[in-house]
């Protein structure tokens, strides 16, 4: 019912705007009645087409989304000790291995069956991931680049966060430090700001760059006074004194 509703406000809301607009022109048209014919003949057939890709790619999306449900879960599937059998109706995993590549398949499935949708740009930050947990450092990189441009800061966000940790595990610091230091400058509700910071300290840490890590971790003290964030900045810098 609401999407019903939702869907009348919009159609009353066009049709109040093209009475609008035919009351402003009327004398317009009048004068140039053929031309108008045709022009509104077009405009009906793009806003027709409009509406209909509108609604696939809706459907599209819905469809998308239970799909990218179920592989959220085969992701989180526990790993079963090992010598465990597998128990029936009880999905589970003999390693992570296991699990995140079959997991990848399910994300990368949604790509390739929904590209135009906003589940997709979700399911290929998992491919990224996944990718990375597998050691598959080139796709994971590809994909990763990639949800960093979305236009949702917020998986834009996720996308950089996840692409630095491939970089440092690929020795690549310098570009992780960039990244990080993006994401501290223009936080969001995923990646906050003493998140990318404190990243970032300890990627000037593992580069040998203990001056900018101390920096890094006594702006997290300054800003975030008495948090955990404080105190584990706090004993970061009490470890780089020994």
């Amino acid at each position: 019912m609401r999407a019903e509703t939702r869907h009348q406000l919009k159609q009353d809301r066009f049709s109040k705007a093209t009475i609008d607009v035919a009351e402003a022109t009327v004398h317009w048209t009048v004068e140039h009645q053929s031309k108008l014919i045709i022009a509104g003949i077009i405009v009906l057939v793009v806003l027709a087409a409009s509406l209909g890709s509108f609604y696939y790619l809706n459907e599209q999306d819905q469809k998308a989304s239970v799909e990218l449900s179920q592989a959220v879960r085969t992701l989180n599937s526990p790993v079963r000790p090992a010598g465990m059998p597998e128990q029936p109706d009880y999905t589970s995993f003999a390693s992570s291995k296991d699990r995140a590549t079959q997991a990848r398949k399910q994300f990368q499935a949604i790509v390739d069956k929904y590209p135009h949708t906003r589940t997709a740009e979700f399911a290929r930050y998992f491919v990224g991931v996944t990718s990375s947990d597998l050691g598959d450092n080139a796709a994971a990189e590809s994909n990763l680049q990639e949800v960093s441009r979305s236009r949702n800061a917020d998986l834009s966000s996720l996308g950089k966060f996840a692409l630095a940790t491939v970089y440092r595990n690929i020795s690549r610091n310098k570009d992780a430090i960039n990244l990080y230091r993006q994401l501290a400058d223009k936080p969001t509700a995923t990646v906050s700001k003493v998140t990318a910071l404190m990243e970032l300290g300890s990627t000037y840490q593992s580069d040998q760059q203990p001056l900018e890590a101390k920096r890094v971790y006594e702006q997290i003290q300054k800003e975030n006074p008495a948090s955990e964030a404080a105190q584990i900045a706090s004993a970061r810098l009490q470890d780089m004194k020994e």
